[in-house]
C-alpha cells in the first residue's frame, strides 16, 4: 500500500473509502467563478485579459507585434525554433528577418528574394570563445522584378517552414527546411531569377538545368523540363510560364548532378516526426519522415542530410555524399524517411538515500530550508520563483526516506500553496498568475524574466521547475493533481513549452524542442546573426525528466513518452554538441572542451553573462536532479569534464562548487562526498540547489557507485548503478498497483505504488541475481572467522538461519484486532538469530517475505529488522518499514524492502558476536495471516542483512 493520500488541509491521513469524496468536497470549495477573462482549468484558472502595466510578445523598442503570417496561415504560432525570426520580428527596421541556419544550408530572406548558402569551413572569432559557420549568400533565388515589403510565414511542418516574399503582384513562396539541401520555390508573377554573389564558373548548362560554382561551393539550379535559363553575368533567369516552380540544391562535388537531379522534382511539403517508445524493450525509435510532391515525374522522397546523433543512430543506408556544418559533418540518405534507435535508460525522481549518510544532518539541513525566513529566497517571477519550486520538492522524497514525515508535508505545504497562487488567475497584474494569448498561441507567467514574456524565451526553462513541483506532490498526493483538481492547469502550463497533441489549437506542437536538431531552442524570437540558440541543456532536460514523471503519475502515456523521448534524444545530442564527447563535433583548433551555449551558426564558450569557468561549465549541469544521471551514462568522459574545468581553473571549482560536485560523483563519488564533508559547513548553495540535496547526492552515489549502462529495465523510471562488482538496481512505480521490474540482467525488483525500489546484484555478464561473497580481512576481532555467509538469512519457527529449512510450512501472524499498528509491534512474531560476526558490506537491509491473508480484506503485515552489533542486549540498529497491505486472492504475495524505510535509529557497523532480529506484526485488519517459513526452495522466506564474512 502506498503512502496515504494527503491533503494540505487534513494532517489526519483518511481512510482510503474517504478519499474520493474528500477530493469532490475540495473540488467545490476549490473551485472559482469564471470571469468573463477568465478560463477555469479544473481548480486552476488562467486569463486572458493581459495583466496591466505587463509587456506581451514586443521589439525592441516594446512595442507589441503579431505573427508575421500569410492570410492563409491556419496553425498555432510555433516559436522558439530555427526559423523563428520570420515569424517574430523583434527589430522594427527589419521586417525580413535573421540569418536562418538550416544545416547544410543557411538562408536569409530579402526584398528580392531569398539569399542561400553553405559554409564548409568555421572561423574563430571571440578571441577564440566562439567557432561559428556564418551565413555566407552564395546566390539569391527570387523573382524579377520582386519588391516584398516583408517575408512572412505562409506554413510550417516539424523541421521545414515556407517563407513568403510577395509584393503587389508576384509571389515567392519557397520551402526550406533542415537536413534538407534543396530549396523549393513556388513562383508566380514573372521569370524566376537566380543571382550568384559572384561570377560562377558553370560547368553543366543543358536547357532546364544549370550546374554551377561559386566561391568554391557547387549548385544546381532546376527549372521545369521544358523551360531554359538564360545566363547574363551573375545572373540566371527562366521564364517558367504556367509551371511556376524551381529548384535548387548544393551539391558536395559537381560529379554528384545526377544523384540530385533525380529528386530535383520531387518537392518536400512537409516533415514529421513519430516515435516509438517500447518500455519493455528499453529502446526508443524516432521516425523522421518528409512528404514530397512530384511536380514532374514520379519520383518520390528526396536526399535528406542527417546529423552526427542521427546517422550514429541509424541502420539506414548511408550515401557517399556529406556535408560540414556546425555540429560536425552531415551524412545522407535517400528516400522519404530515416530511423534512429536509442536504448531509453530510465528516469528516477529521486536517488535513494542510503544508510551510510547521516541521517540526522540530513533532518537538519532539510531543517534549515523548511524553517529560513523565506524559503522562496525573494523570488516573485516564474524562472527564481520556479528554481525555489525545484530545489524545495528535491528535499520531499529525501525527507520521506529518513522517516521525516513532519517535514515531508511541511515541504508539500509550501509546494501545494506557492502552485497553487500561480496556478489560479486574478487579474491583478502585481500577483502571481498565467495568461493566454490567442494570438501568439501561448501561455505567460506572470510576474516574468529573462524575456520569457516580450521574446516568449526559454518556456521550457521556467515551466520545468512548476511540472516537476507537480510531479513531486502528485507522488504523495494523487488527488492534488487528479484533472479536476490541479493537474489540467499543471499540463496546461507543460503543453504550452512542448506539446505532444497536435490536435490541441491552444498551442503549437513541441514549441520549445525542435525534433530534427535533437534538442531545444531558447529564444522565441531568433533576432541574431548567429541564427537561435540554446545555453541551459540541462534546464531543457530538466523539462523533460519532470514531463516523463508527471505523465506517469497521472497515467497519462502521451506525455510520459513525449518526455522520455525528449530526455532520450536531448542526451544524444546533448553530450556531442555542448561537450563533444565523440571528439568530431568541434573544430580541431577550437581550444575549449566544452561550449555554453549551442547557436545555430556554432558553439560558444560563453554564456548570457560575464560569469566564472564554473559556470560555462555549470549552466549544462544544473538543476542537479535524479533526471541528470544522463550526465554520467559515459563514466570516463563525465570525468574528463571535471578534469577539464579543474585545469581551466587550475584549483577545484569555488563557484557553484556542490554543482560540480554534484557531477564529479558521476565518475568518482568518494571524492565528491569528501569534497563535500570539507566544506559542507562553510560553503553557499547556488540558487537552485541545497545543501540537504547535494549531502544525499554524494552519500548516495558514494555507496552505489556510478550509472551502469550496460543494464536496461521495462519501466521508464529506474537506474542501474555498479561499484566494486555489485550492481545496485532502482525502480519506482509511478502507478496505483505494485509492478515487478525486470532488469536486463536477470534481476527483479517488487515495487508498490508510489515508492523508490533498490536492490543489488553482481555486475559480471550475463543474469546473476546474486552478489558474489566478499571476503573480509577482518570480519571480527583479530583472529575470528566470520559466519554471515553472504548475508542471506532463512526464516524458520522462532529463529533466522544461515542455512534453509526442508520442509515448507506456514507460520501465524495474529490479526491486529481491527486497530491500527502501523509502527507500533502489537503480539510480534520474532525472528533471531545470535553471535553472528561479519563485515559491513555496502548495500542495505533487504528481505523477501512471503504473506497471504487468506480470503480477508484489509489486513497489512508489517516488518521492523533490528540490529545488536555486539550481542551486548542493546540494539545499535532499528530500521521500521511500511507495512504491507495483502489482497483477498489465495497465495503467496511477496512482502519485500521496496516498501520503503518508515523509520529508522541508529547506524550499522561491523557484526562482532552481535544480533539480528526480524519482528512481523498485523498493523491492519481484523483477520490472521501466515508467512511461510522452512522453504527449502522455491518461494523462500529470507532476510539478507548487508554483512559478509
Amino acid at each position: 500500500m502506498s503512502h496515504p493520500p494527503r491533503r494540505r488541509l487534513r494532517r489526519v491521513a483518511a481512510p482510503a473509502a474517504a478519499v474520493t469524496l474528500l477530493a469532490g468536497t475540495l473540488l467545490v470549495s476549490q473551485a472559482l467563478p469564471a470571469s468573463a477573462d477568465q478560463v477555469q482549468v479544473g481548480a486552476g484558472s488562467y486569463t486572458t485579459t493581459q495583466p496591466a502595466g505587463t509587456l506581451g510578445p514586443s521589439n525592441l523598442n516594446d512595442q507589441p507585434v503579431s505573427p508575421k503570417v500569410t492570410e492563409d496561415f491556419d496553425k498555432p504560432a510555433a516559436t522558439n525554433d530555427w526559423w523563428s525570426s520570420l515569424i517574430f520580428q523583434r527589430y522594427p527596421d527589419n521586417p525580413y528577418g535573421e540569418n536562418l541556419y538550416a544545416h547544410p544550408l543557411s538562408f536569409k530572406a530579402g526584398s528580392d528574394g531569398l539569399e542561400i548558402g553553405y559554409t564548409p569551413n568555421h572561423q574563430l572569432v571571440g578571441n577564440g570563445l566562439k567557432y561559428e559557420y556564418s551565413h555566407s549568400p552564395d546566390l539569391t533565388l527570387g523573382i524579377s522584378g520582386l519588391n516584398a515589403p516583408s517575408a512572412k510565414v505562409a506554413d510550417y511542418s516539424d523541421w521545414t517552414v515556407t517563407a513568403d516574399l510577395s509584393d503587389a503582384s508576384r509571389s515567392l513562396r519557397a520551402t526550406i527546411g533542415q537536413g534538407l539541401p534543396f530549396t523549393y520555390a513556388d513562383i508566380t508573377g514573372g521569370p524566376a531569377r537566380v543571382e550568384f554573389s559572384a561570377a560562377p564558373t558553370v560547368w553543366h548548362e543543358s536547357g532546364s538545368t544549370i550546374g554551377a560554382t561559386v566561391n568554391g561551393k557547387h549548385y544546381a539550379l532546376f527549372a521545369p523540363s521544358g523551360v531554359t535559363w538564360s545566363g547574363s553575368g551573375s545572373v540566371f533567369t527562366a521564364d517558367l510560364g504556367q509551371q511556376g516552380y524551381v529548384s535548387v540544391a548544393a551539391l558536395p562535388e559537381t560529379t554528384d548532378l545526377d544523384d540530385y537531379a533525380e529528386y530535383a522534382y520531387s518537392f518536400v511539403t512537409g516533415s514529421t516526426l513519430s516515435y516509438d517508445y517500447d518500455p519493455e524493450a528499453a529502446s526508443l525509435t524516432s521516425r523522421y519522415e518528409v512528404t514530397t510532391e512530384a511536380r514532374e515525374g514520379s519520383t518520390e522522397g528526396t536526399l535528406i542530410a542527417l546529423y552526427p546523433h542521427q546517422w550514429k543512430e541509424t541502420s539506414d543506408s548511408l550515401l557517399d555524399l556529406e556535408y560540414a556544418s556546425p555540429r560536425g559533418t552531415m551524412r545522407v540518405v535517400a528516400g522519404d524517411h530515416f530511423t534512429t534507435e536509442l536504448p531509453t535508460q530510465g528516469i528516477l525522481p529521486s536517488l535513494p538515500t542510503v544508510d551510510s549518510a547521516d541521517h540526522q544532518r540530513l533532518r537538519t539541513l532539510i531543517d534549515e530550508e523548511l524553517n529560513a525566513d523565506d524559503p522562496w529566497k525573494e523570488a516573485t517571477d516564474t524562472y527564481w520563483t520556479g528554481k525555489a519550486l525545484g530545489r524545495l520538492a528535491q528535499l520531499v522524497p529525501i525527507a520521506d526516506s529518513i522517516g521525516y514525515s513532519a517535514g515531508r508535508d511541511g515541504l508539500l505545504d509550501l509546494l501545494e500553496n506557492k502552485m497553487e497562487d500561480w496556478l489560479t488567475a486574478d487579474g491583478n497584474g502585481d500577483n502571481a498568475q498565467f495568461y493566454y494569448s490567442s494570438e501568439w498561441s501561448t501561455l505567460i507567467g506572470y510576474p516574468s524574466s529573462f524575456g520569457a514574456d516580450r521574446e516568449l524565451n526559454d518556456h521550457d526553462f521556467h515551466y520545468g521547475y512548476f511540472v516537476t513541483a507537480a510531479a513531486t506532490i502528485a507522488r504523495y498526493d494523487r488527488a492534488w493533481i487528479s484533472d479536476d483538481q490541479w493537474g489540467s492547469m499543471v499540463k496546461t502550463i507543460l503543453k504550452d513549452a512542448n506539446n505532444p497533441d497536435r490536435d490541441d489549437e491552444r498551442f503549437p506542437w513541441m514549441r520549445a524542442f525542435s525534433p530534427y536538431a535533437g534538442h531545444g531552442w531558447a529564444s522565441g524570437h531568433a533576432g541574431f546573426a548567429a541564427g537561435n540558440n540554446q545555453e541551459s541543456s540541462s534546464e531543457a532536460m530538466h523539462f523533460a525528466a519532470s514531463t516523463a514523471l508527471l505523465g506517469s503519475l497521472t497515467g497519462d502515456d502521451e506525455l510520459r513518452d513525449l518526455g522520455v523521448y525528449m530526455h532520450t534524444t536531448q542526451a544524444s545530442a546533448m553530450s556531442r554538441y555542448w561537450q563533444d564527447s565523440d571528439g568530431d563535433s568541434f573544430p580541431a583548433d577550437f581550444d575549449h572542451d566544452v561550449v555554453g551555449m549551442v547557436w545555430g551558426d556554432g558553439g560558444d564558450y560563453r554564456i548570457w553573462w560575464d560569469g566564472q569557468d564554473e559556470e560555462h561549465y555549470g549552466i549544462n549541469y544544473l538543476p542537479i536532479t535524479a533526471g541528470s544521471l544522463y550526465l554520467g551514462y559515459d563514466t570516463e568522459h563525465a570525468g574528463a569534464m571535471y578534469d577539464s574545468l579543474v585545469a581551466k581553473l587550475g584549483r577545484d571549482p569555488e563557484v557553484w562548487r556542490e554543482i560540480h560536485w554534484a557531477q564529479l560523483a558521476m565518475s568518482d563519488p568518494e571524492a565528491a562526498l569528501s569534497k563535500f564533508e570539507a566544506q559542507w559547513q562553510s560553503y553557499e548553495p547556488e540558487s537552485g540547489s541545497s545543501k540537504a540535496h547535494t549531502y544525499q547526492w554524494v552519500s548516495t552515489l558514494a555507496d552505489v557507485g556510478t550509472v551502469d549502462t550496460s543494464v536496461t529495465a521495462d519501466t521508464p523510471h529506474y537506474a542501474v548503478f555498479s561499484k566494486d562488482g555489485t550492481r545496485t538496481h532502482a525502480a519506482f512505480n509511478a502507478g496505483t498497483e505494485p509492478i515487478t521490474v525486470a532488469f536486463s540482467d536477470g534481476q527483479t525488483l517488487t515495487v508498490q505504488p508510489g515508492h523508490l525500489a533498490t536492490g543489488e546484484g553482481s555486475s559480471g555478464p550475463g543474469p546473476d541475481p546474486e552478489p558474489s561473497p566478499e571476503p573480509s580481512p577482518d570480519p571480527g576481532d583479530p583472529g575470528d572467522p566470520g559466519n554471515v555467509g553472504d548475508g542471506t538469512l532463512h526464516l524458520g519457527e522462532g529463529k533466522l538461519s544461515t542455512t534453509p529449512g526442508s520442509a515448507a510450512a506456514g507460520l501465524t501472524i495474529p490479526s491486529a484486532g481491527g486497530a491500527n499498528h502501523d509502527g507500533a509491534p502489537a503480539n510480534p512474531v520474532v525472528f533471531e538469530i545470535e553471535d553472528l560476526t561479519g563485515t559491513r558490506a555496502s548495500g542495505t537491509t533487504q528481505f523477501s517475505l512471503p504473506v497471504d491473508s487468506g480470503a480477508s480484506v484489509g489486513n497489512a503485515v508489517q516488518a521492523r529488522v533490528s540490529y545488536d552489533l555486539t550481542g551486548d542486549g542493546t540494539f545499535d540498529r532499528v530500521e521500521t518499514y511500511r507495512y504491507f497491505a495483502t489482497n483477498d486472492l489465495p497465495g503467496w504475495e511477496t512482502y519485500a524492502q521496496s516498501q520503503g524505510i518508515a523509520s529508522s535509529t541508529g547506524t550499522l557497523g561491523d557484526l562482532n558476536g552481535g544480533t539480528v532480529r526480524l519482528e512481523l506484526w498485523s498493523a491492519l485488519g481484523a483477520h490472521s495471516s501466515e508467512v511461510r517459513i522452512n522453504a527449502p526452495d522455491g518461494a523462500q522466506a529470507t532476510l539478507r542483512i548487508p554483512f559478509r564474512d
